[in-house]
């Protein structure tokens, strides 16, 4: 068997966490690869709205284990509040849910580093989510970082000591004004500690080399997005993991040969969240309409997204470095009622056109060229089959997929998993 590959082709709230919830039915395991709860997936159904951090997008279905991977990075107190969010519903978590024991943990004093960080940067700040995840893969990098592992030493205490302390110096270093009360955090934390110690932990590499092998199907799930890849993205203004496709090789242990299927989600047109350069970014009315219509504020931060067409050159620039074989194409039902779509498929960059994503997308280094092509009227919200889609958007997904040579699979009409339309066409 060969796992598949689930991830978001764009700056990330592309709707990966309703595609997971949706296909789990048809794996025996989710496994999460990377990024930790500055990542936020929502699932809707039975009319109610959930939101993931940390926890596999999988957990609703009672089939199916979840496992968080050594490359995610856990703070246990949020993780601890999501799982006090799941209590309410019928999710035996001891059975369901299992914790690599090289997965690293986020401490209090990870939080304030990110904080102080921010803040030192003034105007030029990276737009951080402040859950203390850079700061956390820092400490991974630089071999000083403590893991869910640690927790079953009888010293991890003080290693924690050791590590908390070097980061106070650090705050102290940056001058900033951050007013905070260590002991209570650490408190807190502690506590949240305990509460993680209570679940399953795994040697995870090992755990899904043998799931393969006797024949498990595999789907493991990405946070974040493509464009916001540490090596791939648009640095500075990235996540401090690799959200591509060989992020799930170093997050999970699986060799490349045995990834199968990748799965790559983008939204009909773009959004962004926080700061960094974004081509098609919107300023006019057709913005405000697709953030009004698209409900689009950050499900972890709740900052309003930046609105914009699809940038299809950035879109095939992803398709290509994950090696995409599925496509699903997320809320097609906001652009429902635009006389004109606009997609963009060339930049004019410094005195030449191009087709490919350049070292920097910065605003003063280019400007997007559009093709337009018809818009639709009709409401998707309650279409069931790929037969009723209105004749211009099944327009606007054939050219979609010539233009990226992969085909679109699924196309969401709407949040709940049942407005999802499967499309037959190979």
């Amino acid at each position: 068997m060969k796992a598949d590959l689930l991830l978001g082709l764009q700056w990330g709230d592309e709707g990966k966490g309703k595609i997971v919830d949706v296909l789990t039915g048809n794996y025996d395991i989710i496994a999460r690869f990377q990024g930790g709860p500055n990542a936020g997936h929502t699932l809707e159904f039975d009319g109610i709205k959930h939101v993931l951090h940390t926890i596999p997008s999988g957990i609703f279905h009672k089939k199916a284990l979840n496992i968080v991977g050594n490359g995610v990075v856990i703070d246990p107190v949020i993780f601890r509040r999501e799982l006090e969010n799941l209590s309410r519903f019928p999710i035996d978590i001891q059975k369901s849910l299992l914790i690599s024991r090289k997965a690293h943990l986020i401490l209090p004093t990870h939080r304030l580093l990110d904080a102080a960080s921010e803040a030192s940067k003034g105007k030029a700040k990276i737009g951080s989510t402040l859950k203390g995840i850079g700061p956390t893969y820092m400490d991974k990098t630089g071999r000083n970082g403590l893991r869910v592992g640690d927790l079953e030493l009888a010293d991890w205490k003080d290693k924690y000591r050791t590590l908390a302390d070097k980061h106070e110096a650090m705050i102290h270093f940056y001058n900033v004004d951050i007013q905070y009360n260590l002991q209570e955090l650490e408190a807190e934390f502690f506590s949240a500690v305990e509460n993680l110690k209570s679940l399953q932990f795994i040697d995870s590499e090992e755990y899904v080399h043998q799931a393969l092998k006797s024949g498990k199907k595999i789907l493991a799930e990405g946070a974040q997005g493509s464009l916001l890849d540490i090596d791939f993205g648009t640095y500075p203004y990235v996540t401090s993991s690799n959200t591509t496709a060989a992020g799930a090789c170093t997050g999970l242990g699986i060799a490349p040969g045995n990834i199968g299927e990748v799965y790559g989600i983008f939204k009909a047109y773009t959004t962004r969240v926080g700061s960094g350069p974004f081509p098609t970014e919107l300023f006019d009315e057709d913005g405000k309409t697709m953030g009004r219509v698209g409900n689009e504020f950050g499900a972890t931060t709740g900052r309003p997204r930046r609105c914009g067409w699809l940038d299809l050159v950035a879109l095939k620039y992803a398709v290509q470095i994950n090696g995409v074989s599925q496509l699903m194409m997320m809320k097609a039902d906001v652009l429902s009622g635009f006389e004109t779509i606009k997609v963009c498929t060339a930049y004019h960059y410094k005195g030449e056109k191009i087709t490919h994503l350049p070292y920097t997308i910065e605003a003063e280094h280019l400007t997007p060229v559009y093709t337009e092509l018809p818009g639709w009227k009709e409401d998707l919200t309650r279409m069931t089959e790929a037969a009723q889609l209105p004749e211009n958007l099944k327009k606007y997904i054939d050219y979609l997929e010539e233009a990226l040579e992969t085909p679109i699979k699924i196309v969401s009409v709407g949040p709940d998993r049942t407005q999802t339309i499967h499309r037959l066409k190979s």
